[in-house]
Parts: C-alpha cells; structure tokens; sequence
C-alpha cells in the first residue's frame, strides 16, 4: 500500500524528489479512472468503460484482463501504448482531502522517489515557497481534480437518463474464453432514442463527446487479449533474442522482451 503523506516544509525542506523512469508502479493497476478531457485521446488507442463507485458510474481505462494485471507495462518497466492515462502520470504525488474539505498535495514515501537534500528536485527554494517544478505538479494534478468534478456530474446525468448499461465481455486470451464482469458501457440504442430534450441537456453539459468516445473505444477491448497471448508466448521463450511485436494494424505497440 502506498505511504500517502501531506507534504509540508517541516517533513519536506530538507529533502527532494526525482521523476519517475518506470511505470513499474502501474504493472498491478488493472483500471485507470480517466477524466472527460483525455477521453478523445485515450478512446484513440484504449478500451474504456465505467465502472460504480460509491453509487456513482466513473469512466476507466481498461488495462488487464485480471484484477492485478497491467497488460500495457512491460516487464522491463515500460509504457506500450499510445496514451497514459493522467490518473498515473502524477506520481508519485496525489491530492487529498483533508477533514475540512480542502485539496492538500500529498506524496507517496515509498514509492523510491524521495530523496536526500541535493538530490533530484526540491521541494521548495531558498525562500521556503514551493519549487517551480512542485507548483507544475500541483497544477496539472489540480486541472485533473477539476475536471473530475465535471466528469461526474456528466456520468451522473447519463445514468439519470438511464444511458448506462452492463457490458458483458466475453474475451478470447489463448484457448481460453475470457469473461470480465462488473464493467459498463453507454447503451447506444438508448442513446440514438434519447428525446430531443434529453439530447440537447447532454449536449449542453458535455455529455455527448464522452457517451461517443466511451463507445469508439469499446474496438480496442480485443487488444487486451492479443497482449495477453503476447505476454503468455515471451514468458515461455526460453532465449534472450529480442523479439520486437507489432500487433496488425496498432503501430504504437511495438515493443521486445528481450530487454532485461
């Protein structure tokens, strides 16, 4: 589990931070809460569907076919596909609520990236005020933050219209067929019948570009499979020889195991 802690002058003065070279932190995260301003690129190259959490549905990437695998990090650490979703290009930081309401920047200390005075990026300069590359930090995951409040209100009126339905997915990995429960999809037929109020309350608030985008990317559900064959085959290789992949027609999965 992840050591979450708020960072302040008195824990974080004297001490710094390097950037992440791997998304070896990732190769357990099977779903990735996506945002509605990354959907038009994530629905370009990722399986997308919504999820129920607290009551609520949240749009997700879909990364793996089990519960604690990552299909797009390589073994060696790295990123096969043609979009990262922002939920993971934070880290090893993350905003959380403090009891009062409000959004504190916060670290993971096990992550590997905090470091001794002088080394990698500090926290805050000669002044005690927060770096310059802390501040980037907190803006991007603050412009995520906002535009998750607004994802929300958008899936909530979606599921208010009744526009989300269960999506059955029955996947062939291997020989085996595959079933992925607990996933949902945008119901198109409903959609395409929505009443023309109900079509013009979606299109006011946002709704459509995210209803198209989750459907568009329902195409790419079939890659996890192919990724898993790939992983299973390179796991049975019994030699070293790279071996470089080029799933049909997707140019931006090209990858070998043959890296240590």
């Amino acid at each position: 589990m992840p050591n979450i802690v708020p960072i302040s002058r008195e824990r974080h003065a004297d001490k710094g931070w390097k950037r992440f070279d791997s998304y070896a932190f990732a190769a357990h995260t099977a779903l990735a809460p996506l945002v509605a301003a990354e959907l038009p690129k994530a629905a370009m190259s990722l399986p997308i569907a919504f999820v129920r959490q607290d009551e609520r549905y949240v749009p997700v990437a879909v990364l793996g076919i089990e519960p604690t695998a990552n299909l797009f990090v390589a073994p060696d650490g790295r990123w096969i596909g043609a979009y990262i979703p922002s939920a993971l290009r934070g880290h090893p930081f993350a905003l959380a609520r403090t009891e009062s309401g409000d959004r504190v920047l916060c670290l993971d200390e096990d992550s590997g990236l905090l470091t001794e005075a002088g080394q990698g990026e500090p926290f805050f300069d000669a002044a005690g005020e927060p770096s310059e590359s802390l501040k980037q930090v907190l803006d991007f995951l603050q412009q995520v933050e906002r535009n998750r409040e607004q994802t929300t209100l958008v899936c909530d009126m979606l599921a208010r219209l009744e526009l989300i339905r269960p999506w059955p997915i029955q996947l062939k990995a291997g020989e085996n067929e595959r079933r992925i429960q607990g996933l949902f999809q945008i119901d198109e037929s409903a959609l395409n019948h929505a009443s023309d109020e109900h079509f013009l309350e979606l299109r006011r608030v946002g709704g459509l570009p995210l209803a198209y985008c989750q459907l568009l990317a329902m195409q790419h559900i079939g890659l996890l499979g192919r990724l898993a064959d790939l992983r299973a085959n390179a796991a049975q290789t019994t030699t070293r020889t790279p071996a470089s992949f080029l799933l049909e027609d997707q140019d931006v999965l090209k990858f070998d195991w043959g890296s240590p």
